[in-house]
């Protein structure tokens, strides 16, 4: 099998989507980290939970939406249930499963996060580009994500992280 070397124009737009990335994840880190304690994963979390009917997420489903292991899920949704930003409750589908429950001290703390966390986002990502730019971006992320899924559907359920099973964890 002979290698696909990137070409120098893809080796460029290959650093510089990697040096943007790390970067703007590193800003929306400290912002949070300094405006609410929590990692940006922390507040994934609690955004998504509080987009999702009765603020109610299957942990197998959260972990899916994430694009997280089941276990890194587990330990953060530990910390967020001792902080008593969410609850776990049984499934009541599936005794096996359960349920990641929004409380509303959780829902106060993305409430008071978001408006930081917005501007973060707005000064390090869109302040930087036009319009046009705006839109080659969500083009060019939704193709990439499209096809990784698609990948990631047709991968074997030990291969795709938030499939795989923890050992210790039931969810």
């Amino acid at each position: 099998m002979t290698t696909r070397w990137l070409t120098p124009e893809e080796q460029r737009a290959w650093r510089a989507y990697m040096a943007a990335s790390l970067l703007l994840e590193d800003a929306i880190d400290r912002q949070l980290q300094q405006d609410a304690g929590m990692p940006h994963l922390y507040y994934s979390i609690l955004s998504v939970l509080s987009e999702s009917p009765e603020r109610r997420l299957r942990m197998t489903d959260l972990a899916e939406r994430l694009k997280i292991t089941r276990s890194r899920l587990t330990y953060a949704v530990t910390r967020l249930e001792k902080d008593g930003m969410l609850r776990r409750e049984a499934c009541r589908y599936d005794k096996r499963g359960s349920v990641a429950a929004l409380t509303d001290e959780g829902f106060a703390v993305l409430e008071r996060a978001a408006p930081g966390h917005v501007e973060t986002v707005r000064s390090s990502l869109f302040d930087r580009l036009s319009e046009e730019q705006v839109g080659q971006l969500e083009e060019i992320s939704a193709a990439i994500a499209q096809g990784l899924q698609e990948d990631g559907a047709r991968a074997a359920a030990d291969e795709v992280p938030w499939r795989r099973r923890s050992s210790t964890a039931c969810s």
